[in-house]
């Protein structure tokens, strides 16, 4: 068979450094410095609980204030407090502190405010990966519909992964983030706009996540903290390159089921993505191997479907050990609602192509369906 050279084009993202490791927390105040910045308005779901106090210490007098009127979703009335929070401070930096939804609404807060200059440093806690992107979801509490913004000067310029600010995340919240960070890399890897790098990556932390992340809720201690190092690299690697492939079924039947049921969106990677991945195994099982290779699964690539129906099966028993929600009736949604989510799905898969045909309200139905019970 003849062979071809790769060709295609890769965006770089704003961010400019990753500082992970146990105690990393420390180099904070250093990297605020090194910016020449002053005034950091810390923005968390985190206030009142101890792990707090390593952030604000770590910044000291560079702390302007703390900002915790976040909840999951980022409802757009909690966005536009930050907003009136960053001016009434006169803040120069944003330090996001925890999970997606502080490290989201502070991308949407500085692309709402265009004409501010505005730096955005990242310390997660969970493994939803959202701090390695310049997207930001807000949802319409009218509607309960969320949306995105997309804006490269929102992306975090520094993030500290540091796995001791870990310890304390409750183990359904880090072992669903821990699905997320298996959503992005095996929907990065099927995506249609794959990358070469990302491809590797994926595979990457799929094994890393296999090996990892059930030990890092067995384990105690030191080990559990070297454990929770691991599957945050694996979170890091599932997603970088994500912005030029973006992501597919799963993430976009997730984007909807959230907002419009209070799920956790680690909670709804659990659920659709082992039926989106049985989805795309019939349209394109060609782009499973970087995914098959994670799992350590044999891929013919002359008839690659079985490997990529062994991905799906695999991904779903690896789910199940986990106390985590594994339906749409686990995770409380009304089974005679499922049908009002329907064509906001239809808009955004069209919307956003990252299927490589048109899928019906029939065939978006009968996967919600088929991931009820």
């Amino acid at each position: 068979m003849p062979v071809n050279a790769p060709v295609g084009e890769f965006n770089m993202t704003r961010l400019e450094k990753v500082i992970y490791g146990p105690g990393k927390i420390e180099a904070l105040g250093a990297e605020i410095d090194r910016r020449g910045l002053s005034r950091v308005l810390v923005v968390t779901t985190l206030g009142g609980f101890s792990i707090l106090d390593h952030v604000t210490k770590a910044l000291g007098s560079r702390c302007a204030g703390v900002f915790t009127g976040i909840v999951q979703h980022v409802p757009r009335s909690t966005v536009d407090a930050l907003e009136k929070e960053v001016v009434r401070v006169d803040a120069d930096c944003l330090v996001s502190f925890g999970g997606g939804s502080p490290i989201d609404s502070c991308k949407v807060a500085i692309g709402m405010l265009p004409h501010r200059e505005l730096t955005h440093i990242a310390v997660p806690t969970t493994l939803s990966a959202a701090e390695y992107t310049f997207a930001g979801g807000v949802t319409d509490e009218s509607t309960r519909v969320k949306g995105g913004v997309y804006d490269p000067r929102a992306t975090p310029r520094t993030v500290i992964a540091d796995p001791l600010l870990c310890a304390e995340t409750p183990d359904w919240l880090w072992a669903s983030t821990g699905m997320r960070a298996l959503d992005h890399a095996i929907e990065c890897a099927y995506a249609i706009r794959h990358q070469p790098i990302s491809d590797a990556l994926a595979s990457k932390s799929i094994s890393l996540l296999l090996e990892h992340l059930p030990a890092s809720i067995r384990t105690k201690g030191d080990e559990s903290i070297a454990h929770r190092g691991h599957c945050m690299m694996a979170s890091w690697f599932s997603i970088f390159g994500a912005m030029n492939t973006r992501f597919g079924l799963s993430h976009l039947l997730g984007h909807q089921i959230g907002p419009k049921w209070d799920v956790p969106h680690g909670v709804t990677s659990c659920i659709t993505l082992p039926h989106a991945m049985r989805f795309m195994a019939e349209i394109a099982p060609d782009r499973f191997e970087p995914v098959a290779e994670g799992f350590a699964i044999p891929f013919d690539p002359s008839n690659p479907k079985p490997a990529a129906l062994a991905c799906a099966n695999r991904t779903a028993e690896f789910i199940a050990q986990f106390d985590v929600p594994c339906t749409l009736k686990a995770a409380g949604v009304p089974r005679d609602e499922i049908g009002q989510i329907v064509a906001p799905i239809k808009h955004e898969l069209d919307k956003m192509g990252v299927v490589d045909r048109p899928v019906t309200e029939k065939e978006i139905r009968n996967l919600l369906e088929t991931a009820y019970e």
